[in-house]
């Protein structure tokens, strides 16, 4: 962060690296359980992981979308602190109501899976939002230092 960093800027920072990391943390927990084995007429199991990696992403996205919109959160610092970045935040606030949407339509899906079909069809959304997040994870620390010259790619 630039030399005028404040406590309040350090402590945001860190949220949001705190947050990314669960994010990510819960990303890898859906990878798995989508590619886990889903044997014709036995995926009861393999749908309960899935129901269950999904609602602790949409938990952890629900978190980055407080510490990134809320009042006292990053895009209000970086909209009072560099207007010139009022797209790309405006983008991303648009990413998030379009992932959300996404989300919940596959836990909806999840919900009422149980043939193979269903199985292929999850997998093919599933990994679709984890794209669809990983490129706005991407643009978000591409946005975090353009703004801070401040890296938040990488986790602690």
């Amino acid at each position: 962060m630039a030399q005028d960093e404040t406590a309040e800027d350090h402590a945001l920072l860190k949220q949001i690296r705190r947050r990314r990391s669960e994010l990510r943390d819960s990303m890898g927990a859906l990878e798995l359980a989508l590619a886990g084995p889903a044997p014709a007429g036995h995926t009861a199991h393999w749908v309960e992981r899935v129901h269950a990696a999904l609602v602790e992403l949409a938990g952890d996205l629900r978190q980055h979308v407080a510490v990134t919109e809320g009042p006292k959160g990053l895009y209000q610092d970086l909209l009072r602190t560099a207007p010139r970045l009022t797209g790309p935040v405006n983008s991303l606030t648009e990413d998030h109501a379009v992932i959300k949407e996404h989300l919940e339509g596959l836990l909806a899906l999840v919900d009422g899976a149980g043939g193979t079909e269903d199985v292929e069809q999850v997998r093919a959304l599933g990994t679709s939002l984890l794209g669809r997040i990983v490129r706005h994870r991407q643009r978000g620390a591409d946005l975090v230092y353009e703004a801070y010259e401040v890296d938040v790619g990488g986790d602690e």
